[in-house]
């Protein structure tokens, strides 16, 4: 069996899921949820070669990151954007060891007055 050159790889996305959050200061103070835009991004193991007849236990299932950027948040109050990011990432590691590297972009609905895109990109590799 030959190993994939180091340059290649599989990136499963999941891109602008609108999810209400309970973060920030806004959230603590009347305990209501914030839209946050949250778009997640796995690298995965690669195989050698992908026949038409692969199993899908070879790669992950997209809805997994929908899962965890959506029902894995709960009713949990984050104070940071940075924390349910975090939350994110390690959920994705959590659910495959196929996942070696996952982004989170999130950006935060409330703050934009004329369409710009406020927030944060958090990115960590398996240890």
């Amino acid at each position: 069996m030959t190993h994939p050159r180091q340059d290649d790889y599989l990136a499963l996305e999941v891109e602008d899921l609108q999810v209400d959050v309970l973060t920030g200061i806004y959230s603590e103070e009347t305990h209501l949820p914030q839209p946050l835009r949250i778009s997640v991004r796995a690298l995965l193991d690669i195989e050698d070669h992908y026949a038409p007849d692969t199993p899908l236990g070879r790669s992950k299932n997209y809805m997994d990151l929908k899962h965890a950027a959506t029902g894995a948040l709960g009713e949990q109050h984050f104070t940071l954007i940075e924390a349910v990011a975090d939350h994110i990432i390690g959920t994705v590691f959590l659910q495959d060891d196929k996942v070696r590297h996952v982004e989170v972009k999130i950006v935060k609905l409330a703050l934009s007055e004329q369409g710009e895109k406020i927030g944060i990109t958090m990115a960590r590799w398996r240890k």
